[in-house]
């Protein structure tokens, strides 16, 4: 099992990585790490991510939610094709775009 990291790029540049599994992901939201930021879209490399799965996906929807309160979109880059998956199942596509 690989722990879930967020790595801060920039302003509004995060990469993703290791599992998004209910064992890996923090309960710690998000916005509470990184909520230093003018700007109004944040991206989400997800291209380190190994393994994901409905907890994980539980975790970017909350995630969104979260800085939508604040203002600010969240976008998925390089998305899994077992997140693309979920996220088709979950009819959850289109909050991301």
């Amino acid at each position: 099992m690989s722990k879930v990291t967020v790595t801060k790029l920039s302003d509004a540049q995060f990469r993703v990585s290791g599992e998004l599994t209910r064992n890996s992901i923090s309960a710690e939201p998000l916005v509470n790490k990184h909520s230093q930021s003018n700007h109004k879209t944040w991206y989400f490399d997800l291209s380190e991510v190994s393994r994901v799965d409905t907890a994980g996906l539980a975790w970017l929807i909350h995630s969104f939610a979260e800085l939508k309160q604040q203002g600010i979109r969240l976008e998925l880059q390089n998305i899994p094709e077992q997140l693309q998956k979920l996220m088709q199942l979950g009819q959850v596509t289109n909050l991301f775009e």
